[in-house]
């Protein structure tokens, strides 16, 4: 509201909602190199990333450097987010880092299949956005955040009635 007040809005609109379909060849050799430190992060500090957040005082007793995980991965996060502004727009950009993940959990028993499914999830919303909003003639990072959110309400629904079975 702020911004649109003086006929501003305009120069902030890539920030807000982005335009996934202008990537440039350049963008995408950027993301691939950002793919391969993110798996390679990955590899490297995944159990104690996971320790860490479970509990910082029972990795710090296991002589993991808990404030140095945290801290890494806040600036891979980071500079992850920054990048990803420009291609999906802040507000997409928040719900593709959010709704993909609550859906897993709502489905995984472990940390691996947590993992499996967030990025089974995320995969799937994305082509079946981008093929969507074609047909649809929609937004595309609009319609793939559509789509997460109906993943993310299907494994809700799935995982309580789950919950419920398993109580009765």
């Amino acid at each position: 509201m702020i911004l649109s007040r003086g006929g501003g809005f305009a120069r902030f609109s890539s920030y807000l909602i982005g335009d996934i379909l202008a990537v440039t060849p350049q963008q995408i050799t950027f993301l691939g190199l950002l793919l391969v430190l993110v798996v390679a992060y990955w590899f490297l500090a995944g159990n104690a990333l996971v320790l860490v957040g479970i509990s910082p005082t029972l990795a710090r007793s296991r002589n993991v450097p808990a404030f140095l995980i945290e801290t890494s991965f806040t600036l891979l996060l980071a500079v992850v987010v920054i990048f990803s502004i420009r291609l999906v727009g802040i507000l997409i950009i928040n719900s593709l880092l959010i709704l993909p993940a609550a859906a897993a959990r709502n489905l995984a028993s472990d940390m691996r299949g947590y993992t499996l499914w967030t990025l089974g999830i995320s995969f799937v919303c994305g082509f079946a956005g981008l093929i969507a909003s074609y047909y649809w003639g929609t937004a595309a990072g609009a319609t793939i955040v559509l789509f997460a959110a109906a993943c993310y309400a299907a494994a809700a629904t799935a995982g309580s009635l789950v919950r419920r079975r398993n109580e009765a």
